[in-house]
């Protein structure tokens, strides 16, 4: 990097530790300088990528996957108790759509043209290698509902298919996020992208209403599956842009800083800019608070801003 670009950078850290005019005392610069050098900054680490990925950002994979129905003998239509005989064919992973945070462009793969080939002993087994990449990549991942079905599910394909198990990641499910810290109407995607979303909202099914989707995919029709990757992509899109909208109030969020070499704080948005809020408490510590300028979300320095002499005057409460 350029001594001017390294410069800037050691001009940020340093304002951020004592503030603007203290800085430029230090580097012998107008404040008014520092602050241009320490904007042109920000704004040329935002457009640095490390393999295509902004700077800020851990691997973050954003994905969806549908399924097939369970196919069974059954007598009747309501409230039937299917037994393990009477399972024809046993659900597969009919295709996935997925994308790296903060990247352009939506990967996708289904099974059209290839539904029907079992040679490799299951259907799903030609796509389950690409999904499985993506998340031995990730560091962490963004699902709806995908604690419950999305990661369990692939899980069980995967091994039933003789993978191993992908790497560690973490992972953020926006349902979960909406149950615990909202009260919406509905937690389903489609209500949530609706009322948050403006660039891309859960598309409605097209041609194919409901199950007539599934069933003509099966039946390897074109037309169905060009619909289901719109609608699986969609999916994706919409579900993205609903994790920019929740994140800043999710206070169990990842700490992106931790997997990146960027010096000083960024928050989970990638802005650099933040304001002193107020203190976080403990039963004994005391904690600066900042408010990022961009999308409001809160974090807390480390440091206990009380002295020990006070730390050692003060009393607890005693639980039972």
């Amino acid at each position: 990097m350029a001594a001017g670009f390294k410069r800037s950078k050691k001009m940020a850290a340093r304002a951020k530790a004592v503030g603007t005019y203290e800085a430029s005392l230090e580097f012998d610069v107008s404040e008014e300088s520092l602050k241009r050098s320490i904007r042109a900054y920000e704004a040329t680490v935002k457009k640095i990528c490390v393999d295509g990925r902004p700077a800020h950002l851990p691997k973050v994979l954003v994905f969806d996957i549908e399924t097939s129905p369970v196919l069974a003998r059954v007598w009747g239509l309501w409230q039937q108790n299917v037994g393990l005989n009477q399972i024809k064919e046993d659900w597969f992973v009919m295709s996935y759509a997925a994308k790296w945070l903060g990247i352009d462009g939506v990967m996708y793969e289904d099974l059209r043209g290839v539904i029907d080939d079992t040679t490799k002993g299951h259907r799903d087994h030609s796509i389950l290698s690409g999904i499985w990449n993506l998340l031995n990549d990730a560091d962490i991942v963004v699902t709806q509902n995908g604690k419950k079905f999305d990661v369990k599910k692939l899980n069980a394909r995967f091994v039933i298919n003789g993978f191993q198990p992908p790497s560690a990641f973490k992972h953020i499910d926006t349902l979960v996020i909406a149950k615990r810290i909202f009260g919406f109407t509905s937690n389903k995607l489609e209500y949530m992208t609706d009322k948050l979303c403006t660039k891309y909202k859960k598309l409605k099914h097209g041609n194919f209403a409901g199950f007539e989707l599934w069933k003509e995919c099966l039946a390897d029709n074109p037309e169905a599956w060009a619909e289901m990757e719109k609608y699986n992509k969609y999916d994706v899109l919409s579900l993205e842009e609903l994790y920019e909208k929740l994140s800043a109030w999710d206070d169990r969020h990842p700490n992106f800083n931790l997997y990146t070499d960027a010096e000083g704080h960024t928050c989970r948005c990638g802005c650099t800019e933040f304001t002193r809020n107020g203190y976080a408490y403990t039963q004994v510590s005391k904690f600066q608070k900042y408010r990022c300028k961009n999308c409001g979300a809160e974090t807390r320095g480390r440091i206990n801003v009380f002295a020990k002499e006070e730390r050692e005057g003060l009393n607890v409460n005693i639980y039972n």
